[in-house]
């Protein structure tokens, strides 16, 4: 994290003969990784978190071109990808960014992913019902059940229980073809 650049691992790495890149990075980190990878003529099957998958904050700075092929696993609706134009959990989206956020990037996901956080919590609070304590706080965001989110890709829900925190546990592959993520195969996950 301290480091200015990684241009020197990516090197190395590139040396090691590996044919599989993966980039578990934050978004500094990864438009550096994407764009060097290129850079340096190394052809690896990339692998991108989905933390670092923002077109606009991530793949546009390393470079668009530098980026196609990469593949990741999303969550959430591209704001890029024209097929959600026309969503109505998307159109949403827009409105409520034009109104709250006019200086947001529409083509910056974490956007996406903001929203969705807040929706959630929104959802846990309602949960909650009159008796906000921090206790019954913990309980209810331990027990979200089958929530469906207007920025989450078709088919995925949000569910937790008292011994599972974790929210999302199904994810779809995703490979950049230069504009945009394109979505492929199946729903992956429970």
């Amino acid at each position: 994290m301290t480091d200015a650049s990684i241009d020197s691992q990516i090197v190395t790495l590139q040396g090691s003969g590996a044919d599989t890149f993966f980039i578990f990075a934050t978004p500094k980190f990864a438009a550096q990784a994407i764009r060097k990878r290129y850079d340096v003529g190394w052809n690896a099957l990339t692998f991108l978190n989905n933390v670092s998958q923002s077109v606009g904050s991530v793949l546009q700075p390393a470079g668009l071109e530098k980026s196609i092929g990469l593949i990741t696993a999303s969550y959430l609706k591209d704001p890029t990808d024209p097929q959600w134009q026309k969503d109505k959990g998307f159109r949403d989206w827009v409105e409520w960014m034009k109104k709250y956020y006019p200086d947001g990037d529409l083509t910056d996901i974490f956007n996406g992913y903001g929203y969705s956080a807040a929706q959630t919590l929104v959802q846990v609070l309602k949960q909650c019902g009159d008796e906000l304590t921090r206790e019954n706080v913990m309980r209810q965001a331990a027990s979200v059940k089958n929530l469906e989110l207007p920025m989450l890709l078709p088919g995925i829900k949000i569910n937790t229980s008292a011994t599972d925190f974790y929210p999302l546990k199904q994810l779809q592959l995703a490979r950049f073809d230069g504009k945009r993520w394109v979505l492929f195969g199946e729903l992956l996950g429970q």
